[in-house]
């Protein structure tokens, strides 16, 4: 098993990410968390609600890597991008 030398330490939303989950993109049900950020492995539109919103915005184009994103769901509806992962 791996030490964890930071496992005491207080992570904020600059710290690293310490837990994740592969997204289905869905219209009607929120992330289980919200992101700290949202991974894109597959490029394309990104259709999100952000947190505390509820009309949707869409990242166009976004190419695969780390979105910097606060959002509580991915929706199908608007979204071309694929292999998404969100992380918090």
């Amino acid at each position: 098993m791996a030490i964890d030398t930071y496992k005491n330490m207080m992570g904020g939303l600059e710290s690293p990410a310490r837990a994740a989950a592969v997204v289905t993109p869905d219209d009607l049900n929120d992330l289980g968390n919200t992101s700290r950020s949202i991974y894109v492995g597959t490029a394309g539109d990104v259709s999100v609600h952000m947190i505390g919103q509820s009309a949707p915005v869409v990242f166009k184009a976004v190419p695969v890597g780390i979105l910097p994103i606060r959002a509580d769901r991915v929706l199908a509806t608007g979204t071309t991008a694929a292999d998404i992962v969100a992380l918090w």
